[in-house]
């Protein structure tokens, strides 16, 4: 079931940049020329085994745990807000607060398009969500590492529009303590320390954070606790190492407010809501075991088991009644990865190939509840989804100034289905072996300039009962077809723009029924149709001196159903929910002296439709400034002001289905102090 596909704008693309290799005269610049950067990242103390995506991909962005670490947000989620071209969908509900996405697809669950990694360890729920990332508090993280698009070959599952791979502190002596006290009771402890010594290294992290919320019955207390243990051969040849990582959630929940009440006062709570709350927990554990086979080859291993128990009782509309909703995952796993470097006339030839597995085990149920109290069961499933991938790709420099990567990979999904409330038993789809071919190709023009382009073949199936054979026939993939073209310029020392265009088309798009969640036996996805997704985005990172930096980010992008789903006519050229048409963010950093820094930043987006016919309005658009300033009292003591959302701005997120609609109103100004000690 694929959609026919014009590959003419991708050649072109690649046309002008193989045109540009073979006209004009080759020049020695950087292949990662292509990244950006914003801040500064960490050089890992141990040699890097496997390619790292800014040395492979042609769309990188990386953000620096500088950058990251200062910012107090309620959730790890909300850094993404300083990323370029992400959109953040922000419910503000207990436990479930909100998510990212990128590249025309929103952050509502409907369909959740982004690979998330926490040092490279696959931290998707079944369903795409991602709320391992709440257990990464800021001050544990060294780096944000961004691919979007379709053509990184790592990663099957998940990875829609790409991946985000979370870099934590790992290695070195160093240590941060941090407390935080701020609006709505805010109060927030963070400790970062590391031990390093001859070849033992360790890393420890605890948080606890804890908050009223603006809101009235909005409060809740996130706990983590996070180690790593690496012990490093003296001779370089091998190392292994030990992660595990902590986090709970409690939390109450303010429910979803009609749009006059939200409009009224902001900051109630619906009568209904009372007894709505949420707890959550997760656990992850991983071995990491890499080595080097002579000089041309090394390789990497890891092992991992994810555990995720969320167990939420929550009552949508006035109308509604209230259900608890109970999901247990555990999620095992093994990537391999080896990667060979041999000596070669051309200027750089590297080959690269891995394979992987999952093997899921989860429950999913759900009850109609009165007051936390059971009364009927809604929903009784326990599946597995068993996954296995492998890719090969290739890092071809035949001139220094040329760089072409073609890759390929191939998934298989198995799996078996349990119906609890009606007996029903089912097998995965036969979905086949999944093909995803991919290439990328940059030039350098010069020094200051590279082109690059870009193209590949990502997937989805279906979350829950979706990806089963629940009817006669079965369901092939939904693949998606991307390809971006675009540019980067340095024209001077500390200044980096990139321009780019992109466009991703899906074949019978599935995206989750929310609407389903009371029936027994629902299918929970639904087919949307074949879609378009497309836009442009315009970066720009500036460091001008060592005491001032600056940024700036816009995108367009649309989202649109081409052929819909047969039930649907109504929908055809129809953009997609909750997708905005604009997003933005830019910021500046300044200090003065060695003692002061000041920061002003924020971020934007336009109104989005809420339903696929879009007749009911835009609704979701804001722009948001916040403001901070950091003194240093002496060499390992400092004090921060940040005033987040300075002007007050008023915002909200809006959702509607099946005739239901509900708004969650964003936080108002708010104001934290913290104490921050170099340990």
């Amino acid at each position: 079931m694929t959609t026919s596909f014009s590959y003419r704008p991708l050649a072109k693309a690649i046309t002008a940049v193989l045109a540009a290799a073979l006209l004009l005269p080759a020049t020695v610049a950087a292949q990662n020329g292509t990244v950006l950067t914003l801040g500064t990242v960490q050089a890992r103390s141990a040699t890097e085994r496997e390619l790292s995506a800014r040395s492979v991909f042609t769309s990188v962005d990386l953000i620096g745990g500088d950058v990251l670490q200062p910012q107090k947000v309620d959730h790890s989620w909300e850094l993404l807000m300083n990323a370029p071209g992400v959109q953040v969908t922000q419910f503000k509900m207990g436990t479930d607060a909100g998510r990212f996405s990128f590249r025309g697809f929103n952050g509502e669950g409907r369909i959740n398009a982004v690979k998330l990694l926490i040092d490279g360890i696959p931290s998707n729920e079944n369903s795409g969500g991602m709320p391992y990332l709440d257990a990464v508090f800021p001050l544990d993280i060294a780096a944000l590492e961004i691919v979007r698009g379709t053509n990184d070959a790592r990663y099957g599952l998940h990875a829609i529009a790409g991946d985000v791979n979370v870099l934590t502190r790992q290695g070195g002596n160093d240590g941060q303590l941090s407390i935080t006290a701020g609006s709505f009771g805010t109060r927030d402890v963070q400790l970062a320390k590391g031990f390093e010594r001859g070849p033992w290294s360790q890393n420890y992290f605890v948080g606890w954070r804890t908050s009223d919320g603006e809101r009235d019955h909005a409060n809740g207390t996130q706990r983590s606790f996070a180690g790593k243990w690496f012990y490093t051969d003296p001779d370089g040849r091998w190392r292994a190492g030990l992660t595990s990582r902590y986090y709970k959630n409690a939390a109450l929940e303010a429910g979803y407010l009609s749009y006059p009440e939200v409009q009224a006062n902001p900051t109630q709570s619906p009568a209904y809501a009372r007894d709505d709350r949420s707890e959550r927990e997760t656990v992850q554990t991983a071995v990491h075991i890499d080595g080097a086979l002579g000089s041309d080859w090394s390789w990497n291993a890891k092992a991992y088991q994810n555990n995720y128990r969320n167990q939420r009782w929550v009552t949508f509309t006035a109308g509604g009644a209230q259900q608890e909703r109970f999901n247990d995952e555990t999620h095992r796993g093994v990537i391999l990865n080896t990667t060979w470097r041999p000596d070669s006339r051309l200027a750089e030839f590297v080959l690269d190939a891995g394979v992987d597995g999952q093997w899921q085990d989860n429950t999913a149920r759900r009850y109609r509840t009165v007051a936390r109290e059971r009364q009927a069961t809604l929903r009784d499933w326990d599946y597995t989804l068993d996954t296995r991938g492998a890719y090969v790709q290739a890092v071809i420099r035949p001139m220094d100034a040329l760089k072409i990567v073609p890759a390929y990979r191939v998934d298989r999904v198995y799996g078996d289905f349990h119906n609890g409330a009606t007996g029903l038993r089912a097998p995965v789809y036969d979905y086949g072996l999944i093909k995803q071919p991919k290439l990328s190709v940059s030039y350098d023009l010069s020094p200051t300039t590279v082109v690059y382009a870009n193209w590949g073949r990502t997937f989805q199936i279906g979350s829950g009962n979706g990806a089963y054979r629940t009817q006669l026939n079965d369901l092939a993939p939904s693949l998606n077809e991307g390809w971006e073209a675009g540019m980067k310029w340095a024209p001077v020392q500390g200044l980096q723009t990139r321009i780019a265009y992109w466009e991703q088309r899906a074949s019978d798009e599935v995206a989750t029924v929310l609407g389903v969640n009371g029936v027994v036996g629902a299918n929970e996805v639904g087919n949307v149709g074949q879609t378009l997704r497309r836009g442009w985005d315009a970066q720009l990172t500036w460091q001008a001196s060592a005491q001032w930096r600056a940024w700036a980010a816009y995108s367009r992008q649309k989202a649109v159903i081409e052929v819909p789903d047969p039930s649907a006519p109504q929908t055809r050229g129809r953009q997609i929910e909750n997708v905005p048409n604009w997003l933005a963010s830019a910021g500046v950093d300044y200090a003065p002296t060695a003692d002061w820094a000041f920061s002003a930043w924020g971020n934007g987006q336009g109104g989005y439709f809420v339903e696929r016919t879009n007749t009911l309005g835009r609704y979701g658009g804001y722009a948001l400034l916040n403001l901070s300033a950091t003194y240093r009292l002496d060499a390992r003591n400092s004090l921060a002001l940040q005033l987040k959302n300075a002007t007050d701005r008023f915002y909200v997120y809006a959702w509607y289905d099946s005739g239901s609609s509900g708004y969650s109103p964003g936080d108002g100004r708010a104001l934290y102090l913290s104490w921050t000690r170099e340990l």
